[in-house]
């Protein structure tokens, strides 16, 4: 047997297709476990230096749960680049416009910096609703979070 590490290629890997409900999920709990299986960790082949991971479908982001404060207290800010240009919302407000950006962001930003982690996070498919259009791809049914 040779004493050679392993490292994966990226046309061997076949990708499979998860999919999690986040009705009355926490954020954070939830996007830890989206952002390890986005990375490819829960593999035994993963590879640092490559894209491992597998394509995760999150729905009903409009009903995810922030322990504590968070809506009313945390904000989110950006900037347009002109004087005057910056603007800043709460997560309630966000809620009501735009759930699954807070989902994609918090997840988002756990992923590794750089291309490598853009490519991780093109694999990241997030509806506010119960419905998506993922459904030929036969997703399985994945329990994250408590």
């Amino acid at each position: 047997m040779a004493r050679q590490t392993y490292f994966a290629k990226t046309g061997e890997l076949e990708r499979s297709w998860h999919h999690v409900d986040a009705d009355g999920k926490v954020l954070g709990r939830m996007a830890t476990e989206i952002a390890t299986i986005l990375m490819g960790k829960h593999r035994p082949e993963y590879t640092p230096h490559v894209d491992s991971g597998d394509h995760v479908i999150v729905t009903n982001a409009d009903k995810i749960v922030m322990t504590g404060k968070k809506l009313q207290h945390k904000t989110v800010h950006s900037f347009s680049g002109y004087p005057g240009g910056l603007r800043v919302r709460t997560y309630e407000r966000m809620m009501q416009d735009h759930p699954e950006r807070i989902v994609q962001k918090a997840i988002t930003r756990m992923l590794p910096k750089g291309r490598l982690g853009r490519s991780m996070a093109d694999k990241l498919h997030v509806y506010a609703g119960s419905e998506h259009p993922h459904q030929a791809q036969q997703p399985q049914t994945l329990e994250v979070g408590a």
